[in-house]
């Protein structure tokens, strides 16, 4: 799937307005999103190098990033979890909005990237029970047009997740990181370069982000970013 480089979409945008999805006011800026709630977006610019956690004024480290530090090294989350972006990402990943994905997938290529970029893209992995409700992973498909304008090599399937686990959602920080513990493993045969960054879409504990880093660490690899459109803000228990 791929919701962005389609003839389609290009033939689409001579015949129908750009509409935005929040207030179907006019579309700006090739997008289906009006200047107004453009401007309402969350970005995250001041926050923890470390983990992109939200802040007053941003840090190298916040005060949990103190007390214990995640497993991975650096982490990009250019949005906030917050409205409006909290209401399209909702559409996008629970209601198989795709006009919602692709909106998030463009305001995410339009923010500075990091100063390093990783040797490969990794995406958490769905189970395949959730993917066959689903029919994508949301989180993959934010990747490709992303890794694509980068320019960083994206690997769909080096990660697997190994048991269907519980929604993060509905679950406490200690539950979370529980949930998620021995869920995911390396595909037998995958050979990971020293610097990788693993993706998902939003980042609200680190739970699942750090066991996956830990797989990657086990393997050998050097060093380990976390990409997320958006943070969370509240700190990881």
């Amino acid at each position: 799937m791929n919701f962005l480089a389609t003839p389609w979409r290009t033939l689409q945008r001579f015949v129908l307005p750009l509409r935005c999805l929040l207030c179907n006011a006019r579309g700006e800026h090739d997008i289906d999103l009006c200047n107004a709630c453009a401007a309402e977006l969350p970005r995250n610019g001041s926050c923890c190098a470390r983990c992109a956690l939200p802040l007053a004024t941003p840090a190298a480290l916040c005060g949990e990033c103190q007390r214990s530090q995640p497993p991975w090294d650096s982490a990009w989350a250019p949005f906030r979890y917050g409205w409006p972006l909290d209401r399209l990402e909702s559409r996008y990943k629970f209601s198989s909005d795709l006009a919602a994905g692709r909106v998030l997938s463009m305001l995410w290529q339009r923010e500075p990237q990091p100063p390093r970029l990783p040797q490969l893209l990794l995406t958490v992995p769905l189970h395949r029970s959730r993917l066959r409700r689903r029919g994508y992973n949301q989180a993959l498909e934010l990747a490709r047009p992303l890794a694509s304008k980068l320019g960083v090599p994206l690997s769909h399937d080096a990660l697997l997740r190994r048991r269907s686990t519980t929604a993060q959602t509905e679950l406490d920080a200690v539950a979370r990181r529980r949930n998620v513990h021995g869920a995911f493993a390396l595909r037998e045969g995958v050979t990971l370069p020293g610097h990788v960054a693993i993706l998902d879409d939003v980042m609200t504990t680190g739970a699942t982000l750090a066991e996956c880093t830990r797989v990657l660490r086990r393997a050998g690899v050097r060093q380990v970013d976390v990409w997320a459109l958006a943070r969370a803000p509240s700190p990881r228990g």
